[in-house]
Parts: structure tokens; C-alpha cells; sequence
């Protein structure tokens, strides 16, 4: 992955930067229920397994945002021009192990489905905790499919951790029949706001609705 240097000292957001740089818990997360209907029937359609689908949209989605592709280097802060993913992959003995996934825009979606479950199977053989190289391009993906929650308090690597993690439930229908499906987006303070968060929910929604008016 490619990147630049940010000179904070020029940003916009150089005194928040300053502000939460070093604070003791630095993170700020947020719980949504997204509308999943049309994507899972979409998945169910094309014969696609829902989670490296749902991968796919969240990464695209957190990619378009400039500030989900920042990180904390040492003094520095680096954007990336485009990140991946590092995602969990539940193995038959009850624990997981990590899986890396590369997001080519250009790839179609039959192609990247195909490529995922080759990944995910070489990943379930080798069942390591151990992340590849590059880490720092990455966003941390997980699920907890049992459980449609109200809200998720994800742990981080201290105040220099600065990969977006992004979590998401078990999917339920709501009064009118909506599957609706909680995700969770957990970012450094000192470069994400509400606002880059609310971003990505909304374009989360609309990588949904591209997806499945495209394809049906």
C-alpha cells in the first residue's frame, strides 16, 4: 500500500490531534443498526456467503473516508490510499484465528467471492493468531453472529493504536420486517470525529444499495 505523510501541524484538526494524542483511552466508538434486507437476499441469491460480502462493504465504505485511512507512526501520521482487511475466522475447537483480505476495487464481486474463500479456508488451516506483514494499512474486522447487541466495548492496543476496528452482529427483523444488523466502528479520537463516523454509516448504506441495485 502506498501513503503519505500528514504535517498536522497544517490540518485542520491540529489541536484536536494534540488534544487526544495522549489521553489514556483515546478511542471513541459508535453502535448503528443498518438495514442488511436487501444485501442478504442478495447473498442468498447469488450463492454468497454473507461475511467476507459484508467485508467487502465495510471496507469500501471505511475507505472512502480520508480519516479511517490514517495512522499513527510514531510522530508522524500517515495516509494510505487505500487499506485491507484483517478479519476473524471461527475455528471448530471455539477460538479464531485472523485472516487478511485485499480489496481491489476493480475485482468483481464474483471474483473477489471465489479469491475470499480460498483465503479463508488457507487461513482456518493454518488457525494463527499471528497478523501478517503491513498491519498498520489494516482494519480489524470481527462479528459476533449469535447476538443482536446494543452496543460493543471493543479492546485496543493501548493509545497508539490506530486501526479502525469494525465489528458487526447477528442480523434481525425489526417491527416491519426490516433485517437490521448492529455495527460498530471504533477509531482513534485524535483522527476520527463524529462527523468522519457518521461518514461512514452513511456511505455503508449506500456501497448497500449500489451492490444490490447492481446486481439485481
Amino acid at each position: 500500500m502506498s501513503f503519505r505523510e500528514i504535517d498536522m501541524s497544517r490540518d485542520p484538526r491540529k489541536a484536536h490531534f494534540d488534544h487526544f494524542r495522549h489521553a489514556p483511552d483515546p478511542h471513541v466508538g459508535l453502535t448503528v443498526d443498518v438495514d442488511v434486507t436487501n444485501f442478504v437476499h442478495l447473498c442468498k441469491d447469488r450463492g454468497w456467503s454473507f461475511y467476507p460480502a459484508f467485508v467487502r462493504i465495510a471496507a469500501k465504505a471505511a475507505n472512502a473516508v480520508p480519516e479511517l485511512r490514517r495512522r499513527i507512526r510514531g510522530e508522524l501520521v500517515v495516509e494510505y490510499d487505500r487499506c485491507d482487511t484483517s478479519h476473524i475466522e471461527l475455528l471448530d475447537n471455539g477460538t479464531y484465528c485472523y485472516c487478511t483480505l485485499r480489496h481491489d476495487p476493480a475485482q468483481s464481486w464474483e471474483d473477489y467471492m471465489a479469491y475470499a474463500a480460498a483465503r479463508r479456508e488457507a487461513a482456518r488451516v493454518g488457525a494463527s493468531i499471528a497478523e501478517e506483514d503491513d498491519v498498520e494499512s489494516l482494519y480489524f474486522i470481527s462479528t459476533i453472529p449469535w447476538l443482536h447487541y446494543r452496543s460493543f466495548y471493543q479492546p485496543n492496543y493501548g493509545p497508539d493504536s490506530s486501526n479502525p476496528a469494525i465489528t458487526w452482529g447477528k442480523y434481525e427483523p425489526d417491527h416491519r420486517g426490516r433485517l437490521m444488523m448492529p455495527v460498530t466502528l471504533l477509531c482513534h479520537h485524535s483522527l476520527v470525529d463524529g462527523l468522519q463516523i457518521a461518514a461512514f454509516y452513511e456511505n455503508l448504506n449506500l456501497c448497500l444499495k449500489h451492490v444490490t441495485t447492481q446486481n439485481t
